[in-house]
């Protein structure tokens, strides 16, 4: 929306059919925006080619053996690949993230989860320098701090596949202890650290 917003001819490949129709509604009144519904992978490279390749945290749920190539395939010379991750990271409050782990040893498969704080999350580029396609990526990154009343952070959570992923009893069981940590000892609201990294690379 931004870069139609700014005049920018935008296509804009979106696997699942709803959330395609969703940007075409959105994207309506600009004739430049081109909503595609399909695969990344799949879809057929036009003529033109663009300067940019920008995704927004969907970037590492492509096939890994085709998203740098065919990024570069799709870029013109000097054109640039543009990703946009999202990193939970340690903030907020802290000691909230510590407590819900008793929930998640309960209800989930995985906990013990460590948040490691902004410094340590590594700025990751090697599958961009091997692929010997782009050059050295720079990277930019932003911390920041969102505030969720307990139905919002239990609706954030309801959207992580991995959480999504767990039975449908489980899952209720743990939103249902998380809710209750937040109301009880956190006065029905919380506050969550994030990291956003913006990486961009040249194509050669």
């Amino acid at each position: 929306m931004p870069m139609a917003e700014r005049g920018f001819q935008v296509t804009a490949i979106e696997l699942g059919p709803n959330l395609a129709a969703v940007a075409r509604r959105k994207l309506a009144s600009f004739p430049l925006a081109t909503i595609v519904q399909g695969a990344f992978e799949d879809w057929p490279l036009p003529a033109e080619p663009f300067d940019a390749v920008v995704c927004a945290t969907a970037f590492h749920w492509l096939d890994q053996s085709v998203r740098v190539t065919k990024a570069a395939d799709a870029l013109r010379a000097a054109g640039v690949l543009a990703t946009i991750a999202t990193h939970h990271v340690a903030g907020g409050d802290g000691q909230f993230f510590l407590d819900a782990q008793d929930c998640y040893r309960r209800w989930f498969d995985d906990a013990d989860v460590h948040l490691p704080s902004g410094a340590e999350v590594p700025r990751q580029s090697n599958e961009l320098e091997e692929s010997g396609r782009f050059e050295p990526a720079t990277f930019r990154r932003y911390e920041w701090e969102a505030t969720y009343s307990t139905q919002q952070y239990v609706d954030l959570l309801s959207t992580y596949s991995d959480h999504r992923a767990l039975a449908a009893t489980r899952r209720r069981r743990l939103f249902e202890c998380i809710a209750r940590l937040i109301d009880q000892r956190y006065g029905g609201r919380i506050r969550k650290r994030y990291l956003n990294e913006l990486r961009i690379a040249q194509r050669r």
